[in-house]
């Protein structure tokens, strides 16, 4: 396979996954569900269980959208995803046989694995949890762009303390349907 056919691949599958945690931590549903193929996909979040995207979407809204007390977010979460491993399947027939010198046609399937750190503040009950995991996922090109097809996640360790005296701020929460992904063009 091109290198620069590659890379680009690559790079667009980067910027995917960025934008899905960018959408987690702006309680952006609209732009979480975007990250993922039209109709079909599986969505395996361990302890939240297995199911659709479209699924996954209602619990997410059900999780990020919780209202505090106060009033304000009840969950303010971070998601630090990093070390990748990303594997581009070769093109299947346009532009040559799959992984021929030269090969120039765009690759169209292709599996990565990330390591998350993941950080969230419930504000009901005053704790703050960190924990660790590996995504395995399976990534697709849909109408031109780079979505996943199957996001499967497996928890690692964690740890959940409470925030007793801790003062916890936030700006003011506005969703903006879409913004985590718009102009996204891979």
């Amino acid at each position: 396979m091109d290198y620069e056919v590659e890379a680009r691949a690559r790079v667009a599958i980067e910027q995917l996954k960025y934008r899905y945690w960018r959408a987690c931590d702006a309680k952006d549903p609209r732009g979480f569900r975007e990250c993922f193929v039209s109709s079909g996909g599986v969505v395996d979040f361990g302890p939240l269980g297995r199911t659709d995207p479209d699924t996954m979407v209602g619990i997410f809204e059900q999780i990020a959208l919780a209202t505090a007390a106060d009033g304000g977010p009840r969950i303010l979460d971070m998601h630090h995803g990093f070390m990748p491993s990303i594997t581009i399947e070769p093109a299947g027939s346009h532009g040559g046989a799959p992984g021929e010198p030269g090969t120039t046609a765009e690759p169209t399937r292709a599996t990565g694995t990330w390591t998350l750190q993941f950080r969230q503040i419930d504000r009901d009950k005053g704790t703050e949890t960190l924990s660790t995991g590996e995504y395995s996922d399976v990534y697709v090109v849909e109408n031109g762009r780079w979505v996943m097809a199957e996001c499967l996640f497996t928890p690692g360790w964690s740890v959940t303390r409470e925030l007793t005296g801790a003062t916890v701020t936030y700006p003011e929460v506005t969703t903006t349907p879409g913004a985590a992904t718009e102009g996204a063009e891979s």
